[in-house]
């Protein structure tokens, strides 16, 4: 084989090992509330469903409410094979714009965050 063929066959196995690597990551899938959503009905729990498996002993959902005020959650739990967190609302939502951050370590491994909002309508 030429130099120059086992030079690109070398390079294009690096870069579908690190691709590889880098779609091995949980990434939100779906939630309920949805991203962007006005919701009529105060949400009694968060359900974020994720791409991977999740390992529950490192991963979590902090909310926080207008005025960047924290609001109470119960402990999350795992639904769906382990690709679904659940965390229970504790506490009444008033109306405005809430703040879901997120966090979870999928069972490969892997950490990821992120953050999104919805409005709880008047």
């Amino acid at each position: 084989m030429p130099q120059i063929k086992k030079l690109a066959f070398l390079a294009l196995t690096v870069t579908v090992a690190f691709a590889s690597q880098a779609f091995a990551h949980a990434h939100l899938k779906s939630a309920a509330p949805a991203s962007e959503s006005t919701v009529k009905q105060a949400p009694s729990e968060l359900d974020l469903t994720f791409t991977e498996g999740l390992n529950l002993k490192f991963s979590g959902a902090k909310l926080t409410g207008p005025g960047k005020a924290a609001v109470k959650t119960g402990k999350g739990s795992l639904m769906d094979g382990d690709m679904t967190l659940m965390v229970p609302v504790s506490q009444k939502l008033t109306p405005g714009k809430y703040t879901v951050e997120w966090h979870v370590l999928s069972t490969d491994g892997h950490k990821t965050n992120g953050s999104y909002s919805f409005t709880v309508a008047p």
